[in-house]
């Protein structure tokens, strides 16, 4: 018999550990359990949190032995885990935002329910952030179905950071804008043959945004507005994350790392109705001068501080 999954406490959870990561889920047992499979065999580093937000119509996705197995794992080997369901649904920002909030760690990272991670993916971006010294870093998708589908003509997109990210104004219609195009499909997984790293290299690139698997340092992105920029959108969204990393780029820099530990299982999208860019609205906002500055953040050798509120975008890597 599969016995009852107990759910941590989320006072008890929330604690200045390094590193937090956050999965929105919603409808998604089987992908769900692959992704926190992929998290419990992960080399580093050692006592990483773990929160699942879950949003489905039905019971939780931990009443299916497959995750409740995979829970069970990461407690076992050290990773608390906190299962907490956001209902009634209030829109993708908002599920990000309020998975934002279960945490006081250094760093978030959010990932999607459908994305399964190399074993040394998270240790890399940990090192990476940290080495780097900016707002956030990112591992983009890979489509392994896509892996005999190699366009060339996206690859001009890939550029190397010169030294550490700095911060950058990106919008849409500009050159920088169309870096996202290096992401779809398996493109990355192709420039990455071209590159020649050899083992433990990794390689800091540009990027104008990133989808399902992407590393913040959690106080910079509050002090970039986090996810509160939810009251002003519609339920029914997308592009949440997008707006966000234009923020934290805005005042701290951002880049994706090469090589990428993460794959795409490439599911139906479980939210199939979201006319509605967040990008677009939050940039018109700010145009209008209705944006709220964020104050700085505090230094880190100061008690983390919580604000803010969470989920994913479905990334179709076509």
């Amino acid at each position: 018999m599969n016995r009852p999954l107990a759910s941590d406490d989320a006072a008890d959870f929330r604690t200045g550990r390094l590193l937090d990561v956050l999965i929105p889920t919603r409808n998604r047992p089987a992908e769900l359990a692959v992704t926190l499979a992929g998290l419990a065999a992960q080399s580093g580093p050692d006592g990483f949190g773990v929160v699942v937000s879950d949003q489905s119509g039905g019971s939780p996705p931990w009443a299916q032995p497959a995750v409740a197995a995979t829970v069970r794992v990461l407690r076992h080997r050290g990773h608390p885990v906190l299962l907490t369901r956001r209902l009634p649904r209030r829109g993708l920002a908002e599920h990000r935002a309020y998975l934002l909030d279960q945490s006081l760690a250094r760093y978030v990272l959010f990932l999607d329910d459908d994305v399964w991670l190399e074993p040394d993916a998270v240790d890399r971006l940990v090192d990476a952030i940290q080495e780097l010294d900016c707002g956030f870093v990112g591992n983009a998708v890979h489509g392994l179905s896509y892996l005999d589908d190699v366009r060339p003509e996206t690859h001009r997109h890939y550029q190397e950071w010169d030294g550490p990210p700095v911060p950058e104004e990106i919008r849409p219609g500009t050159p920088e804008w169309d870096r996202a195009r290096i992401h779809p499909a398996a493109n990355l997984l192709h420039v990455t043959e071209t590159v020649g790293l050899t083992p433990g290299q990794w390689r800091a690139y540009k990027v104008s945004w990133i989808g399902g698997c992407v590393l913040y340092d959690r106080l910079r992105l509050h002090a970039s507005g986090g996810f509160d920029f939810w009251r002003r959108l519609p339920e029914k969204h997308q592009g949440e994350d997008v707006a966000a990393q234009l923020a934290v780029m805005r005042r701290y820099g951002g880049a994706g790392i090469l090589p990428s530990g993460a794959y795409h299982l490439e599911a139906p999208t479980t939210v199939t109705d979201r006319p509605v860019e967040a990008w677009e609205i939050v940039l018109a906002d700010e145009s209008d001068g209705r944006a709220v500055a964020a104050p700085e953040p505090q230094p880190a050798s100061l008690e983390p501080q919580a604000a803010s509120l969470e989920t994913q975008a479905a990334l179709e890597p076509m």
